[in-house]
């Protein structure tokens, strides 16, 4: 799952800007605040290109909008049934766990299954170190929920909060993700991983994680789920990323960044979206899942976090590229 960051509400979106002028911003930022800034400070994110919505003929399919529940957390571990049926009712058919809400997977499954909802994707981190028994048992639960995907949520801070630059922790990673990737086909589920901004930071040697990732996990057992919102974050355009990993970019995580460098709900901040969802054959786009890591935290309340999914949703479902 996303980590739990305090981070200024939305705000309106910026005047328009090229992608040059995007990259170049993103530059700048982490040149002034250096690598630890942009990553984790506020107010030092890279806006993207923002063009208004898009018009064209292409539109998200409706029964492909998923939602990422760690968007809801506060409010499911407040009322799982009551939030589970809202989702159904805002238009959801299928979300993405990040946890089961200290339910079983039995019992997360019977309360998906009494909203009319599938959680077709879930957020489960491989062991670490690597332990095949244990993974074992995240796939055999990820089954009893009915995920189709099972997605490795995050990585890359070390011991001391520091983003890694070891190129050779990378490298060990990827073997594991290839191994956790190898036992979930056994399983019958795709294995993906999650990226936040930390995996482009620069490496000793110039290379960065996701660039060590991306080469050395096997394309048969390993997709990405690609994070819209923390890509830019790292300084790089998901439209670079999709051309460089074409066919490996299964679902992405659909959320909004502010001209702050905060969270906004979708269409309320700076990124076109339908730039990047023009290029989703390449891609190979089977999910796009709606997130918003402060959605219910203060000064927001729990129930905000249902208005993010009522936006989130309506703003997907209306799109066209």
């Amino acid at each position: 799952m996303d980590q739990q960051l305090n981070r200024p509400g939305p705000t309106p979106a910026s005047e328009p800007v090229s992608r040059r002028g995007v990259l170049r911003a993103a530059t700048v930022s982490a040149a002034a605040v250096g690598a630890a800034g942009l990553l984790g400070g506020p107010a030092v994110a890279a806006p993207a290109a923002s063009t208004g919505q898009a018009q064209g003929r292409r539109r998200v399919p409706v029964d492909r909008i998923s939602i990422q529940l760690y968007t809801l957390r506060d409010q499911l571990a407040a009322d799982l049934p009551g939030t589970l049926d809202a989702l159904r009712r805002i238009g959801y058919r299928r979300v993405e766990h990040a946890g089961f809400v200290g339910r079983t997977a039995a019992q997360f499954r019977a309360a998906l299954d009494e909203a009319g909802l599938r959680s077709t994707s879930g957020h489960v981190g491989i062991p670490q170190p690597f332990d095949a028994a244990t993974w074992e048992q995240a796939l055999a639960d990820a089954n009893v929920v009915g995920c189709k995907k099972i997605v490795h949520p995050y990585f890359g801070r070390d011991a001391s909060g520091q983003p890694i630059r070891d190129p050779a922790v990378y490298r060990a990673l990827a073997r594991d993700l290839n191994r956790a990737g190898r036992l979930a086909e056994r399983a019958g589920l795709d294995f993906g991983y999650h990226n936040h901004q930390l995996e482009f930071v620069p490496l000793t040697g110039g290379s960065t994680g996701f660039d060590i990732l991306s080469s050395q996990t096997d394309s048969r057992l390993v997709h990405f789920e690609l994070d819209l919102y923390w890509t830019w974050r790292g300084a790089h355009d998901p439209v670079d990323v999709i051309r460089a990993n074409r066919g490996r970019i299964r679902q992405v995580h659909v959320k909004d960044l502010d001209v702050e460098g905060g969270f906004a709900d979708l269409g309320d901040g700076v990124i076109d979206f339908g730039r990047i969802f023009a290029h989703e054959r390449e891609a190979g786009i089977e999910e796009y899942i709606v997130e918003r890591d402060d959605a219910g935290t203060a000064p927001r309340s729990p129930a905000d976090a249902l208005d993010t999914a009522r936006v989130g949703f309506d703003y997907l479902a209306s799109l066209r590229y």
